[in-house]
């Protein structure tokens, strides 16, 4: 036994790996008949004061190893099956990893039973610190990228989804693991999908690394539930093992487009009315006189305003003001636009109308008004009774000027007040 011992040794020793052997004694006890000194140096003993081989197992590994590694070899004596597992050994001088092979090595008679297993150890600290640092880098990206206040998506080059982070799911109402391996486009609207490939193939090719997608219109995601939702998106590409991924940092706009919206809507409406004001009535009026259409104006004054106010007071003017704009508004046509002037004086554009048919449309107004054919809740409990004066004006052939217009309704309108107001009056 200790010439084979003292043989084995001698093996093991020309060997640069970690390696031992191990087999069992009479009572079944793990025993080490030979080790080189790298496989001391792996489990953090010493050559020095070491009895002859062979020596337990258990003499050389440490108390913590000592479990996962009598399993594994426990399954190599049982099966004949090659095994390898990894281990941590805390030495002086740190922790190191090492993966270890374990392979039978001889066979009883030559038969099926394992007497010995070869077990070679080679040290994977250096991968294993790498390891360690990704998986930490990539926790705190992971991290980071969680906690962003805007979503984050990155596609890669088949534009399919890699990354969906906690605000993206948020916005857009779906898991990332749902979304992730799904094609970008299932985020948006219909009628934005047809194009967006070739979006994202010209910004490849492009020698920019990263740009705001269309700063000068709106963007839009589609929601799970089907709703479009205003978004601002930002979006930078990498190479990576020659494959090109994007991706996009993409912001919530909802309360910033509504508070757009709504200025836009204040600078062209009036307040009081809710109608539009002078600026977007001349912008339609000019914009019709752009075309060769036929087009009528009137101008219309409540008679005798003053007074309601006198008598009134001012919030039963406005209130005679606001029905006005309602009942001029509900007998508009849809290509009509009604409009407050200023004051008491309303405007209104009629598209497609000469000055006869105009007209028509103006007499029924000033009816409507002066039988008080209307449905109205008065504040103060009864109606107040009110006339209009109707002053209009036509389109002269290739006239442009929606100045000139105004002010032959404007004097038509000056003499149905003049002549006895509740009157429509044709400049």
């Amino acid at each position: 036994m200790a010439d084979s011992c003292n043989t084995i040794q001698e093996f093991v020793d020309g060997i640069a790996a970690s390696v031992a052997v191990i087999g069992h004694d009479e009572s079944g006890r793990l025993m080490v008949p030979a080790c080189n000194d790298g496989f001391i140096q792996m489990t953090g003993g010493k050559r020095v004061g070491m009895r002859a081989f062979p020596v337990p197992f258990d003499t050389l590994i440490p108390n913590y190893a000592r479990h996962e590694f009598r399993q594994k070899l426990q399954e190599c004596f049982t099966s004949g099956i090659a095994q390898e597992l990894e281990q941590a050994y805390d030495l002086r001088d740190g922790t190191h990893w090492w993966r270890l092979s374990l392979k039978p090595f001889r066979h009883a008679n030559g038969g099926a039973t394992v007497l010995e297993i070869l077990v070679t150890g080679l040290d994977i600290t250096s991968r294993m610190q790498l390891t360690r640092d990704l998986e930490a880098t990539t926790s705190r990206f992971r991290s980071v990228v969680d906690a962003a206040y805007d979503a984050i998506i990155t596609i890669d080059q088949q534009h399919n989804i890699t990354l969906f982070n906690r605000a993206a799911e948020n916005l857009f109402g779906y898991s990332s693991a749902e979304m992730v391996g799904q094609p970008i486009e299932c985020l948006l609207p219909d009628k934005y999908r047809t194009h967006h490939a070739q979006y994202v193939q010209q910004f490849a090719r492009s020698p920019v690394r990263s740009r705001q997608m269309d700063e000068r219109n709106r963007v839009y995601g589609l929601h799970r539930d089907g709703s479009m939702l205003p978004v601002e998106i930002a979006i930078s590409k990498i190479n990576v093992e020659g494959l090109i991924e994007f991706t996009a940092v993409i912001r919530d706009i909802t309360d910033r487009v509504r508070l757009i919206d709504l200025l836009q809507k204040q600078a062209v409406t009036d307040e009081l009315t809710g109608l539009p004001n002078r600026r977007e009535f001349l912008d339609v009026v000019t914009n019709i006189l752009d075309t060769e259409e036929d087009l009528a104006v009137f101008m219309l004054d409540v008679d005798f305003f003053k007074k309601i106010n006198d008598a009134y007071g001012h919030d039963v003017g406005d209130e005679v003001l606001r029905i006005v704009a309602k009942v001029g508004m509900g007998s508009s046509r849809k290509v009509d636009v009604f409009a407050r002037w200023g004051g008491e004086e309303f405007v209104a554009a009629l598209p497609g109308l000469d000055a006869e048919q105009a007209r028509a449309a103006a007499e029924a107004l000033k009816s409507t008004f002066e039988q008080q054919d209307f449905t109205h809740n008065w504040r103060i409990g009864i109606p107040i009774p009110f006339t209009v004066s109707i002053g209009v004006a036509s389109r002269k052939p290739g006239e442009r000027d929606a100045q000139a217009i105004l002010k032959r309704a404007d004097l038509a309108l000056y003499k149905a007040k003049e002549t006895g107001r509740n009157r429509v009056e044709v400049g």
